[in-house]
């Protein structure tokens, strides 16, 4: 399986897959190496589907606790950045957490055709969430 994102954001990725699963994040920077790892270290889920482009986990075994935290933290850089492509990422991140994930996406002939598509795909979001509640 290779691990999802580049630099940073793969070790968050990374980071958000050990709290899911309830595996110890293992990283140099932390003091951590791979030869110290041991069995307990390691996490669990119920099942784990892996294709060539994605994996899925489904009900991983970390503490609610551990999710809930992480989810705060996710928030929380949500709210600092500034960045519209760092906060759509973190968002994706925090579906992915939080067990809501959905990608939609939206193709067009022109670049006015797709702008409006994608408020349509908004309005229905909006709709759908407003209906929910």
């Amino acid at each position: 399986m290779k691990a999802p994102g580049f630099g940073d954001r793969k070790k968050e990725m990374l980071r958000d897959i050990a709290v899911i699963t309830g595996a110890k994040f293992v990283s140099e920077e932390l003091g951590h190496t791979l030869d110290s790892v041991e069995l307990t270290d390691l996490g669990s889920a119920k099942k784990v589907l892996v294709t060539k482009e994605n994996t899925i986990i489904v009900e991983g075994k970390g503490t609610k606790t551990e999710i809930k935290e992480r989810v705060k933290e996710i928030k929380a850089q949500i709210a600092k950045t500034s960045s519209d492509y760092d906060k759509e990422k973190l968002q994706e991140r925090l579906a992915k957490l939080d067990g809501g994930v959905a990608v939609i996406q939206v193709g067009a002939a022109s670049e006015t055709e797709a702008k409006e598509k994608k408020d349509r795909v908004t309005d229905a979001i909006h709709a759908t969430r407003a209906a929910l509640e």
